[in-house]
């Protein structure tokens, strides 16, 4: 299936928001950086120190577990990592990336090449990748990617599944004929968009019930699944409510829903082909079953992100 990064997402916690976007940037322009720079660049930074990879994160809790997996995968190498934290919008972090002030950031394929090209088609996660790494900055590549994504899902509660005997092996066209039984829920966009009921309609022949306008994957959506209230609802891939509550995630052969496959973008200055190796390692391991488990560890069960990489990357062999 073909799709375009304008027409592709209906809402993922990885692309900001524009309004976001401009008040961040507004306020950058204005001189209000969380670092205290107050240089007439409002993306200026320190630069890494000569022999030091900086990883830095956006302002989410998956994306903070990624750098932390990414910057002690390289330590584990012998490479000395310092952090940046919860930065911000993408317009902010591509712009340190850059300059240099961040070696290292944890992105997702499909919504990267949003933001460089929101025209361009969006074939393969292979294709995908070939694109991003045509239009990046010239300073900038992105590494092999990993099987995890982070993207929107047709998901169903228990006795949903167990009604229509759906398990983590089901596609959604699996669903054609429980569909019209079925009310579903999720952003008010989702009911008029491709990569919403229009999309599952025209791909797989989905034909719902009824339609709930909820919120964005947020805890509207995740209580009126658990309550039933609504059958099947769009949430996010690696939501730790899935875990929680036991919900099943459909699976999309023909990626209604686009790309988002968790890569590492790069500043080339900044990484020698002994850190390209440790992350193209890293991404060969991980996938969205782990990537689940790993975010519920933390968003659920509260342990230290840091803890929880470092366990994981010794469990794989890479710590």
């Amino acid at each position: 299936m073909t799709f375009t990064a304008k027409s592709g997402w209906t809402r993922t916690r990885h692309t900001g928001a524009a309004v976001a976007a401009l008040t961040v940037a507004a306020a950058l322009l204005a001189g209000c950086s969380s670092g205290g720079d107050t240089s007439d660049d409002p993306l200026a930074g320190d630069k890494a120190e000569a022999g030091t990879v900086v990883v830095g994160s956006n302002n989410f809790a998956e994306s903070t577990l990624l750098a932390d997996i990414y910057g002690e995968a390289l330590r584990a190498e012998g490479f000395k990592v310092s952090y940046k934290h919860n930065i911000g919008s993408r317009e902010t972090t591509y712009g340190l990336m850059k300059n240099g002030s961040v070696t290292v950031l944890p992105e997702y394929n499909g919504s990267l090449l949003a933001y460089l090209d929101s025209e361009a088609e969006q074939k393969s996660a292979a294709e995908v990748n070939k694109t991003v790494k045509a239009k990046l900055d010239k300073k900038l590549t992105i590494l092999e990617s990993s099987p995890a994504e982070d993207k929107d899902s047709v998901t169903v509660n228990p006795a949903t599944a167990k009604k229509y005997q759906l398990t983590s092996s089901s596609t959604l066209a699996d669903l054609k004929e429980a569909a019209p039984e079925l009310t579903i829920g999720g952003s008010p966009e989702f009911q008029t968009r491709q990569q919403g009921l229009k999309g599952l309609e025209s791909v797989y022949g989905l034909k719902f019930k009824s339609f709930k306008a909820l919120d964005a994957g947020g805890p509207l959506t995740q209580a009126a699944l658990t309550k039933n209230t609504v059958q099947a609802a769009d949430l996010f891939t690696t939501d730790p409510t899935i875990v929680k509550e036991k919900f099943v995630v459909l699976k999309d052969p023909e990626n209604l829903f686009g790309f988002a496959n968790v890569t590492p973008l790069v500043n080339k200055e900044g990484l020698s082909q002994k850190g390209v190796d440790a992350l193209n390692a890293v991404s060969a391991k991980l996938d969205t079953e782990t990537l689940l488990d790993l975010d519920a560890q933390v968003q659920l069960n509260k342990k230290d992100p840091l803890d929880v990489a470092k366990t994981w990357l010794k469990s794989a062999g890479l710590g």
